[in-house]
């Protein structure tokens, strides 16, 4: 799924937090970054968060379908 804006990035962070599996961001060249890593939390995300013009071009992947049903709730508000 595509990430288009992120306001709240702790709440964000939260629901990544819940999930089973593996969650990642791509980046359209094609970096995958871990967002379950406490390392690329604290080093990376914030900055991509930050800066809206890299979150534009961000897709978000969960492998479990779990996961994907939570951040589907979260992100569509339901």
């Amino acid at each position: 799924m595509k990430l288009y804006k992120i306001d709240n990035v702790d709440e964000f962070m939260g629901i990544v937090d819940q999930c089973k599996g593996t969650v990642e961001l791509v980046s359209k060249e094609g970096d995958r970054l871990n967002l379950k890593s406490q390392l690329t939390k604290f080093v990376t995300v914030t900055e991509l968060f930050h800066n809206e013009s890299l979150i534009n071009e961000l897709e978000l992947v969960a492998y479990e379908k779990e996961d994907i049903e939570l951040l589907l709730k979260y992100m569509f508000g339901n």
